[in-house]
């Protein structure tokens, strides 16, 4: 399944966001309904990208997940550096080991986003890092399942 737009993931059934860093990975779900994205957990990264990618599938299958949305890190003029490429990166590293629909999400300011929100919520410094990059990806895929639904 080659990486599409939104609105080419199939219509109905749980979608895992991710958030893609440098040494995480972040992951949020939804379910089948598409209401909300919720975090799940923090990836963290080793040398190699094969354990992370086992782990991702471990949470693919828990979830009978349909689809996959990744955050695209562009820059704040919409063009693609090198953490974009990146993210393209990684979601080829996926199709090799599994044919899943993935879709690119901008993901532009979510990581200040959610630190905005648990800010807010008065979670202490040591909390918010535990917790910012499920969180983001929480946020892309909340952006991505609302643009779906007003699409449809």
């Amino acid at each position: 399944m080659p990486v599409t737009d939104l609105s080419a993931l199939p219509a109905f059934g749980p979608l895992i966001g991710i958030d893609p860093g440098t040494k995480t990975l972040g992951i949020a779900a939804c379910d089948a309904a598409r209401l909300i994205a919720s975090p799940v957990e923090t990836i963290r990264k080793g040398r190699k990208l094969g354990p992370s990618l086992d782990r991702l599938f471990a949470l693919i299958d828990e979830r009978a997940t349909v689809g996959l949305v990744i955050g695209l890190p562009l820059n704040m003029d919409g063009s693609e550096g090198p953490r974009a490429q990146s993210a393209r990166a990684l979601a080829r590293n996926i199709i090799a080991r599994r044919d899943l629909p993935i879709a690119f999400q901008d993901e532009r300011l979510s990581s200040a986003e959610a630190e905005r929100a648990m800010i807010a919520g008065d979670l202490s410094r040591a909390r918010r890092a535990e917790l910012i990059d499920a969180s983001a990806a929480a946020i892309i895929l909340q952006t991505a399942i609302d643009r779906l639904a007003n699409t449809s």
